[in-house]
């Protein structure tokens, strides 16, 4: 039950004065459906109406505040012209400009003869001094709460910044005096003001200082949300780890015969992974780690060894991946290893149906079948498991986290303990691993399986785009396959883009019946014929779109050309060119951009350009994104942060955790003065779903 404490805050958005039907919709759209979502909605800006100098010395540009006398109205003379207001004082004259103005409402406003503040940016215009449409216009009693520091808050279509100030107003009254959850003296050491102190701060900034994300007021209430999100997350980790496991070792023989049938000896990182998850699943606690490689540094074999760990111990594994493409790729790397080790692998998608899936099923719940790769067809509740001890779920940030319990459920036993290990071909930088996977241990592939090559990565102006399909049409004569990367499946009218299905007829034009296309919105058969001629003959070109991005693997393809390289982020960019270089030929990336290209995405090529190192390409992506932007966050599973940037607020991030661990160590069921007001801070951030760990624990 959240504290009665924070219902005010809880309230819907429409219980606020002045929010009508209408305006809540709209509030709603931009900061969310609850008044609390109004306190997280920080300014942006701020504009300074201090400044109030006499009309001779107000410099054209700025906002300014002057007093004034209303000399005369000059009505408009035809529909184009403005409405004119004369206003003068003793050192010069200034027109007030209203374009479309309602004559009766500017006379009362601005009676002649009267004295009235008026507040706007000030231009010149043809040699004399105006304000068009003034911000604040009000009489001299009103001077004092017309010249002030007026915060900006993002807006929405059909919002007044007036209107929404005003709620925010009084959601900053209703805000209730919560007790204290940061820790007394690290609080004093930051010289952070207390919470509600921080909020009304926070959103009446006085100068430009305080809209940085490490002022006191904000850097403070950041903490609070990334505090929020290590004490969840350490609870649920908790929770797991108090949950029994079961000690699966295996004599090491099926692994040793794969490894001799290994075309690579494994590098120092694969082994030292291997090792780990090999420790936690000895352990008798369940194994929740996480298996962080960059294209290309050999994870799927790191997963298969796991993986025969449990088939020596005479038990079953499962590999879950997000799509039928990678399903069915990894069934065919794993295929001639598990081969060699005389293992029987299996493989269940949704397209399986009638005698081929039941007799699968049948092997599955007899035990006969040792390892089996599928989509989410394995979550279905029909597929039993004999004896399942292990899962390995791929590219992670594809599957929510209930479907991670849904395969972990299906052990033996009511408590269904089964190890599972999580791999990603997506490099995360260290501050999101931490917020997004801090339940679990995690393992990092570094380096390159021995034999790749570095991909020589170019960067071309769009309108050399003649050479680019020369170049292509030479690699073609030598044997090569080409993937060509669009980032839309046909014309938008809103983003002029060079859409793959005009790429593909532009490419057929030059090249026939050679030239491939896939994309999104294709049916799985249709798609995997394109893959398979691709992966064999009749296809050297493939124009796609991203779907190509995860996990297919066609060692002969040695070019990809990247259009409107300048669209996409790094991290996506660091991927599709790990679609190639992937056997032992020399490869090229040619990133295609549109000049002129902006600072960031010069940047974004300039990296690319200088190293090939995931993590480190993750880190820049994060740095010039920032993290709402990388990994496209709102698909990933990440978290959305609404007052923390991890690309600024790394430092705050580790010491949240490390709050966290000590907290936790002293009082695991918050049950102390402190501990109780971490359990408002879940609440009031939304972890609520951490806090039933707290009762079962």
């Amino acid at each position: 039950m959240r504290p009665q404490i924070l219902f005010p805050l809880f309230a819907d958005i429409a219980t606020l004065p002045g929010i009508g039907p209408k305006t809540a919709k709209l509030v709603e759209n931009l900061a969310g459906p609850k008044v609390v979502d109004l306190l997280w909605h920080l300014p942006i800006g701020l504009i300074d109406r201090r400044f109030s100098p006499t009309l001779a010395t107000a410099p054209p540009g700025r906002v300014a505040t002057v007093t004034v006398r209303v000399d005369g109205h000059i009505a408009p003379t035809s529909k184009r012209a403005p409405y004119r207001v004369r206003c003068s004082d003793a050192t010069g004259a200034v027109d007030l400009i209203y374009f479309h103005a309602n004559a009766e409402w500017l006379e009362r406003t601005l009676p002649v003869g009267s004295t009235r503040v008026v507040s706007g940016r000030v231009e010149q215009f043809q040699g004399s001094l105006q304000i068009a449409h003034p911000d604040r216009v009000g009489t001299e009693d009103e001077a004092a709460e017309i010249a002030t520091v007026e915060p900006v808050h993002p807006l929405t279509a059909g919002l007044a910044p007036r209107t929404l100030g005003k709620a925010i107003g009084e959601v900053i009254t209703r805000a209730p005096d919560l007790p204290e959850w940061q820790d007394a003296a690290w609080r004093a050491r930051q010289g952070w003001p207390r919470w509600r102190d921080g909020l009304a701060s926070a959103h009446a900034p006085s100068d430009e200082a305080a809209l940085s994300p490490m002022a006191p007021s904000r850097a403070r209430l950041a903490y609070d949300e990334l505090l929020a999100n290590q004490l969840a997350l350490a609870l649920v980790r908790a929770a797991l780890r108090s949950r029994p496991g079961r000690q699966v070792r295996g004599d090491g023989g099926l692994r040793r015969t794969v490894e001799a049938a290994l075309p690579f000896t494994l590098t120092d990182a694969q082994r030292r992974a291997g090792a780990e998850i090999a420790d936690d699943m000895a352990a008798d606690t369940r194994m929740l780690r996480l298996l962080q490689g960059d294209v290309g540094s050999g994870k799927t074999v790191v997963a298969l060894l796991a993986m025969l760990t449990a088939v020596e111990a005479g038990a079953q594994a499962a590999i879950l991946a997000p799509t039928e493409i990678l399903a069915r790729q990894h069934f065919a790397t794993i295929s001639p290893l598990a081969a060699a080790a005389g293992v029987r692998l299996g493989m269940l998608t949704g397209r399986d149906k009638g005698k081929a899936r039941a007799a699968l099923l049948a092997d599955l719940a007899a035990g006969t079948l040792p390892i089996v790769v599928g989509t989410h067809a394995l979550l279905q509740e029909s597929v039993i498991f004999d004896d399942l001890a292990l899962a390995v779920v791929d590219e992670q940030h594809r599957f929510g986290v209930h479907q991670r319990l849904q395969i972990g459920a299906k052990g033996p036993g009511a408590a269904g303990a089964v190890d599972v290990l999580v791999m990603t071909a997506t490099p995360i930088p260290r501050t999101l691993t931490l917020t997004a996977y801090g339940d679990m241990d995690v393992s990092r592939l570094t380096g390159r399986l021995p034999g790749r090559k570095p991909v020589d990565t170019r960067a071309i102006a769009a309108d050399r785009i003649d050479e680019v399909v020369e170049a292509i049409a030479r690699k073609i004569d030598q044997g090569a396959k080409v993937y060509w990367v669009c980032p839309l499946v046909e014309e938008s009218e809103s983003v002029d883009l060079a859409a793959a299905s005009e790429r593909w007829a532009a490419l057929r034009r030059h090249f026939g019946d050679r030239v491939g296309l896939v994309h999104g919105r294709m049916k799985g058969p249709d798609k995997d014929a394109v893959m398979a001629a691709f992966a064999g003959t009749g296809i050297d070109i493939l124009v796609a779109t991203t779907v190509i991005e995860v996990g297919v693997d066609v060692p002969a393809a040695t070019v990809m050309v990247v259009e409107h390289a300048e669209r996409f982020g790094l991290a996506q960019l660091h991927k599709l060119r790990g679609r190639v270089g992937r056997g032992d030929q020399a490869s090229t990336c040619l990133l295609v951009y549109a000049p002129p290209l902006g600072e960031a995405a010069r940047a974004r090529i300039a990296t690319l350009r200088s190293t090939d190192d995931g993590f480190e390409i993750a880190e820049e992506d994060l740095r010039l994104r920032g993290a709402g932007e990388v990994l496209g966050t709102r698909q990933s599973g990440l978290p959305i942060f609404r007052l923390a940037d991890l690309a600024v607020h790394g430092d705050l991030l580790a010491a949240a955790r490390d709050d966290t661990r000590l907290v936790l160590e002293r009082d695991p069921t918050l049950e102390s003065e402190r501990g109780r007001a971490l359990r408002v801070l879940l609440y009031l951030f939304e972890r609520d779903a951490a806090i039933k760990y707290l009762r079962s624990g």
